[in-house]
């Protein structure tokens, strides 16, 4: 594994996994909302896709997300395994909104504010109205030809997700 996406709805703990794991296993890790959201009012980086490309096109990474709609296709094409967190709404929900009410989310100079509660784009919102729709996506993208091979690794459950991290050695050296 040296192309990784870690995928999963809102409060599955992608960031966290996917941190964790390119400590582990010493690869770079990228935050997919910082390359996207890089100026004021979430404003989305002009040469988002093109970064996004220049990073996949290296040997070794890990994202902490499936990919924006621009650039899904080109980071699935390019991994070589899908780490995807597939927990229920009674796991994700309480996560989501723990990490919004104890601390501000900033990409690019964003403070998530209490209008963006309100907004269908906010991370409880989406968690809440786009889980099974996620679900299905990510279903469909680990069984699709355009993307073999590509090793996925399904947890249901967060301890299942630990444990196996546990076990993930570095690499060793020649």
């Amino acid at each position: 594994m040296q192309r990784i996406l870690v995928a999963g709805i809102s409060g599955a703990g992608k960031s966290t996994m996917a941190q964790a794991l390119s400590a582990r296993l010493q690869l770079p890790f990228h935050e997919m909302d910082s390359l996207r959201f890089t100026g004021p009012d979430w404003t989305v980086d002009p040469d988002f896709h093109q970064r996004v490309a220049m990073i996949a096109a290296t040997p070794a990474w890990i994202f902490d997300s499936i990919g924006y709609p621009e650039v899904r296709d080109l980071l699935w094409t390019k991994a070589d395994a899908v780490i995807w967190l597939d927990y229920r709404k009674a796991v994700v929900m309480p996560r989501v909104l723990r990490r919004t009410l104890l601390r501000e989310r900033i990409f690019g100079g964003n403070v998530e504010t209490l209008s963006l509660w309100f907004s269908g784009d906010h991370p409880a919102w989406s968690s809440w109205t786009q889980h099974a729709a996620r679900r299905a996506e990510i279903d469909r993208r680990t069984t699709d030809p355009r993307f073999v091979p590509l090793r996925v690794i399904h947890f249901r459950s967060p301890r299942r997700a630990t444990v196996w991290l546990r076990g993930q050695s570095l690499p060793s050296c020649d």
